[in-house]
Formats: C-alpha cells, sequence, structure tokens
C-alpha cells in the first residue's frame, strides 16, 4: 500500500552528521551533495543556517540618514493632516534619536558577556560529546568568542572558492538547511524536468522584457478604453519600465527525496504581471477559502481538531487513514481549464461581480496573467505554455479551484460513507471504515476522473499528513509530531543577530504545537526534550529554554502538567480560541523601522521615551509609533543567487 522509502546516496554530511543515539536527533548539517572540501571554519559558517545574521553595526549606521529622513516624512505627514505646521519638535525629535542612534551603532560589543552566554552551552556541548564526539566544537566556541570573526571576508572567498569550482549553495526545499550540488546535476535535472512536463517552450536568446511591458500596458488601456476597469483600477495596475524585470527560474533541492529532484520556483516579484496577479487573487482567494471552508485544512492542528471531532463516533478498529499526493499540480493544470474553474466558483457562489470588476473582466485578466508567464533560465527565455507559474499568487487560487471542482464527487462518495475528507493544496487526506481493497479501487478510479490529475496513495493504520502522525491503535485516535527521515534540527541560532522576541516566539509557538499535536503525555515529554536539544544545538542557553518553557505553561494558564492532567490541559489548549488579529487602524498608527544590531536591545525603550517627550502634548499625541526592525543580509541571501 505503501511506495517504497528509499536510501539516500551520493551525498554527505559534512562533517558531523552522526545522530544521537535512539533519539532520531541530529545536528544542524550541511547536505554536500557536491562533496567539495570545506575548511572547518567555512563548514562553521554554513552550519549556522541560511537565516543566520551577523553583526553588522557599519551598515545599520550607514542606512541611519535614510532611515531617520523617512520616519521625519512620517510624522510630518501626520502634523499636515491636522493643518498644523511640525515645527521645531519634529526637528529636535530626529537630531536627539540621530545622537542616541550614533552611540548604539559605535557602541563596543561586550565580548565578556557573549562569553557567560556562551560557556552555559559548553556544559551541554561536553555532554553531547559523549554521543557525538564532537569536543572540537567547544574549543571552536572559545576561539569565536575570543577572536572577532570577519564574516564579510570569509562569505567573499567561499563564494569565489564555490564559484571556481561550479558549485551551486542552495536552502534545500524542506529542511532549510544549505545544500551544495554540482551546476552539470542541476543543469541536467533542469532539462529533464523541463523536457517530462511540457509546460515551458524555449524561446532563444532575445530579451522578451520591453515587449511584455509593452503588451502588458496595451491590455490595460484597451480595458480602459472599453470601460472593463475605471481609471483607478487602470492606474493601480499598469507598470512604469524602471520598476520590472523579467522573472527568472530557479530550482530547490528536495535532499529529502532520492536522488534530489529539484523544486521549481519561478521568482517574479517585479514580473509586468505580478500587480495584475497580487490584485486578482486578493479579490479571490478570500471567496475560495469561504467556499472550500468544509474541505480544506491549512495546518495539522486544524486536522488534529477535525479528527477528534470525527473519531468519538466514526473511528473502529478497522478504520484506514489514506495520504494522496497530487502529482506537478501547478504545472499539471491547462491553463484554459484553470481560468474557467475561477469562472465556476463564482457562479456557484453566485456573483455577479467582485469589487467592482465584472466576472467576464476577471476572466480575461486571469487568463492574461497566465498566458504571459515568461522567464529566463540559464540565459535562455522561455514561455510558460501550461500550468501556472510557482511563485505567482493567482497561480494557487486556480490550482485550489480546479482541485476543488475536481475533488466534488470524492468528497460526497467519502461523506456519504461516514469517512473525512481534507485536502492542502496538493495533499489530499482520508479517514475511512472501507476494506484496503475496496479503497485501492476507487482510488484507481478517481485517477481517470481527469487526465490532468494524476493521485498517489499510502493507506494504512497510520499516516503522516502535513507536520501530523497519526495512528489508529485499536480503535482509538493517537496522534504526534511527524518529522521528515531528513529533518534537520535547525533553528534560527541564538547567536543570530535577531530581536530577542522572536527566538522567545521559537520556543512559544514548536511547544504549543507538541501540547497540540501530541495525544499522550509521554509523547509530549519526547517532543519537549527533542525541541530541548534542537535549541541547544543551535546555541540557546538551558535557562533560557527553561525560562520560556515556564513562561508557556503560565501564558497557557497551566500548572504543571502530569500523566493524570495532562489530557484535561490538552483539550482546553485545543479548544482556546485562536486570538484574531485586531486590525490595525493606519490613521492612528506610525510604522518605524530601523536597522538591528547587537546594541540595539535597549532603543525601543528609549525611542518611546523620546517620543512621548516630544509629542505626548502635541496635536499628534494620539498616534502610536510601532516600532519594527530592518535586518541586514542573512547568510540566504549573501551566499545565494538564484539568477
Amino acid at each position: 500500500a505503501s511506495r517504497g522509502r528509499h536510501k539516500r546516496s551520493g551525498r554527505s554530511r559534512c562533517p558531523d552528521s552522526n545522530s544521537i543515539a535512539g533519539r532520531g536527533i541530529l545536528a544542524p548539517a550541511i547536505i554536500n551533495e557536491a562533496q567539495i572540501p570545506l575548511t572547518e571554519e567555512e563548514h562553521e559558517l554554513l552550519k549556522l543556517g541560511p537565516r543566520f545574521i551577523y553583526n553588522d553595526p557599519k551598515t545599520a549606521s550607514r542606512r541611519r540618514t535614510t532611515e531617520l529622513a523617512t520616519l521625519k516624512r512620517k510624522i510630518e505627514a501626520r502634523f499636515f493632516e491636522k493643518k498644523v505646521s511640525p515645527g521645531r519638535p519634529v526637528e529636535q525629535f530626529i537630531a536627539e534619536l540621530d545622537v542616541l542612534l550614533q552611540k548604539l551603532h559605535n557602541s563596543p560589543i561586550n565580548y565578556q558577556k557573549q562569553k557567560d552566554i556562551a560557556n552555559q552551552n559548553i556544559t551541554y556541548d561536553n555532554l553531547l560529546s559523549t554521543i557525538q564526539s564532537s569536543q572540537s566544537q567547544v574549543i571552536n566556541l572559545r576561539n569565536t568568542i575570543t577572536k572577532k570573526k570577519n564574516y564579510g571576508r570569509l562569505i567573499k572567498r567561499l563564494k569565489h572558492k564555490l564559484h571556481l569550482k561550479n558549485i551551486i549553495i542552495q536552502k534545500s526545499d524542506k529542511n532549510k538547511v544549505f545544500h551544495l550540488g554540482k551546476l552539470g546535476d542541476y543543469r541536467k535535472k533542469s532539462e529533464e524536468y523541463i523536457d517530462k512536463t511540457k509546460a515551458y517552450k524555449c524561446l532563444g536568446t532575445e530579451d522578451l522584457l520591453s515587449n511584455l511591458i509593452y503588451h502588458t500596458n496595451k491590455y490595460l488601456l484597451d480595458l480602459r478604453l472599453a470601460k472593463w476597469i475605471t481609471q483607478k483600477q487602470y492606474e493601480k495596475l499598469c507598470i512604469n519600465s524602471n520598476e520590472v524585470e523579467l522573472a527568472h527560474l530557479y530550482y530547490l533541492p528536495k535532499a529529502h527525496k532520492p536522488d534530489t529532484p529539484l523544486r521549481p520556483i519561478i521568482s517574479g516579484l517585479k514580473h509586468p504581471t505580478i500587480k495584475i496577479s497580487k490584485f486578482l487573487d486578493e479579490l479571490l482567494r478570500p471567496l475560495f477559502n469561504k467556499m472550500a471552508a468544509k474541505t480544506t485544512v491549512n495546518s495539522g492542528f486544524e486536522l488534529v481538531k477535525q479528527l477528534q471531532k470525527w473519531s468519538k463516533h466514526n473511528i473502529r478498529q478497522e478504520t484506514l487513514f489514506c495520504t494522496i499526493d497530487v502529482a506537478d499540480l501547478y504545472t499539471m493544470i491547462p491553463q484554459t481549464e484553470g481560468v474557467l474553474s475561477l469562472k465556476k466558483m463564482l457562479d456557484h457562489l453566485k456573483f455577479k461581480q467582485v469589487g467592482g470588476l465584472k466576472i467576464e473582466t476577471i476572466i480575461r485578466l486571469s487568463r492574461f496573467v497566465m498566458q504571459n508567464n515568461y522567464f529566463s533560465y540559464n540565459g535562455q527565455f522561455y514561455h510558460q505554455i501550461r500550468g501556472g507559474a510557482m511563485g505567482s499568487p493567482l497561480t494557487l487560487t486556480i490550482a485550489n479551484c480546479y482541485m476543488f471542482f475536481y475533488e466534488r464527487q470524492i468528497v460526497k462518495q467519502i461523506n456519504n460513507s461516514g469517512g473525512l475528507y481534507f485536502r492542502y493544496i496538493d495533499d489530499i487526506f482520508l479517514a475511512i471504515n472501507w476494506p484496503a481493497r475496496h479503497l485501492f479501487k476507487q482510488i484507481d478510479r478517481w485517477n481517470h476522473f481527469d487526465e490532468n490529475i494524476k493521485l498517489s496513495e499510502k493507506i494504512g493504520s497510520t499516516a503522516d499528513f502535513l507536520d501530523l502522525h497519526i495512528e489508529n491503535q485499536d480503535g482509538q485516535l493517537f496522534t504526534t509530531i511527524f518529522q521528515k527521515p531528513s529533518y534537520e534540527p535547525y533553528y534560527l541560532p541564538y547567536s543570530s543577530i535577531h530581536p530577542l522576541h522572536m527566538k522567545k516566539n521559537i520556543i512559544f509557538t514548536m511547544l504549543l504545537r507538541a501540547i497540540r499535536y501530541c495525544s499522550t503525555f509521554q509523547d509530549y515529554l519526547n517532543e519537549r526534550e527533542k525541541l530541548r536539544i534542537a535549541l541547544l544545538l543551535n546555541k540557546y542557553p538551558n535557562k533560557f529554554v527553561d525560562e520560556q518553557f515556564n513562561y508557556i505553561s503560565s501564558k497557557l494558564n497551566i500548572q504543571s502538567l502530569t500523566y493524570n492532567n495532562y489530557a484535561n490541559y490538552r483539550q482546553q489548549v485545543i479548544d482556546s480560541p485562536i486570538k484574531e488579529k485586531v486590525p490595525v487602524d493606519y490613521a492612528k498608527t506610525i510604522f518605524v523601522h530601523f536597522t538591528y544590531c547587537s546594541s540595539m536591545r535597549t532603543f525601543p525603550r528609549k525611542f518611546h521615551a523620546l517620543w512621548n517627550k516630544y509629542f505626548g502634548d502635541s496635536p499628534i499625541n494620539e498616534v502610536l509609533p510601532i516600532l519594527g526592525t530592518r535586518n541586514v543580509k542573512n547568510l540566504q541571501r549573501q551566499l545565494i543567487h538564484t539568477k
């Protein structure tokens, strides 16, 4: 019933890839499929992972003038809205803020404090050394503290080395660690993928951008002149030639699968049709979500709640769980039928127009987006002639609509049999009280509903769907967290220059997930300790981890979890309503962003004190400044080039 697991071959995790015996935990790794020799320094850098940001006060200082000028314009605009002159307080506030930021950017790093934090981890590294034989890690850690690293120079040297060796560095598709692959392998797999899908037509080496800009603006102007769209909509959607660039294709290596297939991503953030795609998606996706609310889930937690409800009256000893994968969904959907599925949705919901647009206008614009997916790859230009671009917002909504109408008969059949059916994009989950032979026969029948949809199934008393593991144990439902065999315990490193609340949020989110997913206290304890080990491997101090664990318990009103009370507390957590986002009152809010560096931990408090000093009794005293951070480039942005 299940496709066999394949051994991973031809790759190495370099160099400390040993698993912690019996725990299924791996140290954060690099997947070095190219098997390029790395120095110890290069390996330590890559092991920090794609999200790591090193301290860079020079960049923060360089950006300060622009950031202050932006903030000044925003404050002045609020005064002008009140028909009041900004006056000297704004000038004085900006000047004092400038002095404060200069001091913070020029603050020396407290290396003694970093040593103290590191020493908390060294104790744990010594504990792990018996398992991982990595005592050298401790020495390396001390060295990195006593000797300030020049990350910029190290990154530049590594990029040059990889370029000379024709090595591509990418973030792996699922486990989000660095993957090193050979350029030749990427090109070969790309050719095989393009040939297999028949979704792309090569147009040669002539740049298509200027022609596509002209074609897009002319199409929008024709719609405006024919009064299909308003002047305001036309101005919103038309494009400036200085602000656009042709989409480009790149691949993420699926290192968790045999032979490392590639996931194609068409990056079109500045593509000429992106404005239309976003505009349509913002209109249509909420409508799809409403239409498909009873047959779709967006997380493992949503499925836990549905399974709990269903299993109370329906689960039996012979109940089967089934997961179904839809092959190459984005590229297999025909463009014409995909766009028509949007019309089907609007007819189904009995809409005559959406957001002031007639249905015919929506269909015309959607067709234009689908038929004008052009991109570059390896010096050649391509046109996507089948399916939608994986990376275009509208593609997901079209794929979802197409699947909704494909699956209606299946959903009806499952519901009539007292089963459970849910889908997340191209992954389907079923729970049903049918004999396995009958279920196989039905899936084979469903595979003939549409020549574009190819299903492959796994059937049994256990199932893995998204990040949820599900079991039927003699008619009892059990759930816990699912981690792929290729799982890497990589989290944002504690030493990364991110605000502390981001690191706290990681622990909160992961432990909350453990409580929601784990149906037994023992599974919860196992997952909590796996999380602790993963955090310690990413250099989180043990004391900090314990503090966050305790904070989560108090936040969830949990006194102390035990075998006896776990089920009741867990159910309270599952049943507690998820807080809805409070809508932002933009008229009374100013968003403030400054580039973050390690010396700016006290900045929020000092900023708000200054704000109250100058504007507490001013005409804009009801305006609330919301302080956000800008980051310098992380390792992913510094090392990886997708073009």
